[in-house]
């Protein structure tokens, strides 16, 4: 069978034998057949030589995402078997017991080869998210492997906030398989028990990315006064509590579902009394504080994504830039800072320049302790940077 060909412009092929997977409309030159949505297409060079194999979108920016690199190879159900089973592989040696209040990431999109496709375990259920409508065409075979390979309780699909605008597709939250998840669903972490919401909770329920960042936070907060600005279900704030021995913790959160979440999390972990909730926007919440002149030992800032589009990219440093200096000017003298970034167009060079420009802005000494990135089991592509998207720094500040 011959497959639609997507032709390169002059001097665009290296990024793709180096393995990346997204082929931008800008790379394109021109396309011979008719590929319609979601349907296979070779790409190749402008000189004619074959580069991959990949999924069509005539609907997005990202028009062509490659999976293989082997002519000979068809994205056919064995494809997709065997992509699930490397990565579920790989999780079975980073979490060798498995049990009802596991929870983790099982598939990670572009660094398991799976371009699009996120699925996360908690416990007993799989949520799943797609995020291109390459792979969504392939949807229901997807679901299968995952129900026939796992034996899960029940499969439920997430959706990402401006997936519809990006690739055209349209898909609504709910159930894939089985049975509907408990709400909340218990893990466990570290020891410490949370009960997430997988329905309607931030993400997929849980921040699993920030696991060991949670531990080694915490690992700094012995008898210390700690401020968890937005805190979510209170993970950053409990870790401190119940792993590191924190004296007392203020929580701070704009969701209100969020905080009563954090509030069942806290009592499920007899932390009532240590650990204070409190409803606000963490900007303004930050120099109000400061203004009735309370000081910490330690601020753990963890905000949401800043910009998802490049034009927002000098505004989302400006911000970050704007919220790590009101938590220096609340920190006592070598008080710790612990501050994340999740925005993936920001490198972590560039957000250590923004806390450079802290430091200097505000006359205080801030020295790296740790420069973390997201837990194993979501790994960086070394072919797809753009899959290592999260920072967590750990400060000293004088």
């Amino acid at each position: 069978m011959t497959l639609p060909r997507v032709i390169l412009k002059p001097r665009r092929a290296r990024p793709f034998y180096n393995r990346h997977p997204w082929v931008f409309s800008g790379a394109i030159g021109r396309v011979e057949g008719e590929p319609q949505a979601g349907c296979q297409a070779d790409l190749f060079s402008q000189e004619g030589e074959f580069i991959g194999r990949g999924l069509y979108n005539p609907d997005s920016n990202i028009r062509l995402r490659l999976y293989s690199w082997e002519p000979e190879e068809q994205l056919d159900e064995r494809f997709w078997s065997e992509r699930i089973d490397q990565a579920t592989e790989l999780r079975r040696q980073l979490f060798p017991t498995w049990s009802d209040h596991t929870a983790f990431r099982l598939v990670y999109s572009e660094a398991d080869g799976l371009s699009g496709l996120t699925v996360d375990r908690y416990g007993d259920w799989l949520i799943v998210q797609l995020t291109s409508l390459a792979l969504a065409s392939q949807q229901e075979l997807l679901v299968q492997l995952l129900n026939d390979k796992l034996r899960p309780a029940g499969i439920w699909l997430r959706t990402e906030k401006g997936i519809a605008e990006l690739e055209g597709l349209s898909l609504t939250d709910g159930p894939l398989a089985g049975a509907a998840p408990p709400r909340p669903l218990f893990i466990e972490e570290h020891g410490i028990r949370f009960g997430v919401d997988i329905v309607e909770g931030q993400k997929t329920g849980f921040y699993l990315d920030q696991r060991e960042n949670r531990a080694a936070a915490a690992g700094y907060c012995r008898n210390r006064r700690v401020l968890d600005a937005f805190c979510y279900s209170g993970g950053f704030g409990i870790s401190a509590l119940k792993l590191g021995g924190a004296k007392q913790v203020l929580a701070l959160d704009v969701s209100e579902a969020a905080l009563a979440l954090a509030r069942e999390n806290s009592a499920l972990n007899d932390l009532r009394g240590s650990i204070e909730f409190k409803k606000a926007d963490a900007f303004s919440a930050l120099q109000e504080l400061h203004d009735a002149g309370e000081r910490f030992d330690a601020v753990v800032l963890d905000p949401p994504k800043m910009t998802r589009h490049r034009a927002g990219l000098k505004q989302a440093l400006r911000a970050y830039h704007n919220l790590n200096e009101m938590a220096v000017h609340l920190l006592n003298p070598g008080g710790m800072l612990v501050t994340c970034n999740c925005s993936g167009l920001i490198s972590t060079d560039d957000f250590i320049l923004t806390l450079a420009g802290v430091a200097t802005a505000t006359g205080r000494r801030i020295r790296i302790l740790e420069s973390r990135g997201a837990a194993p089991d979501h790994p960086a592509g070394v072919q797809c940077l753009e899959t290592s998207y999260l920072q967590c720094i750990i400060c000293h500040v004088e």
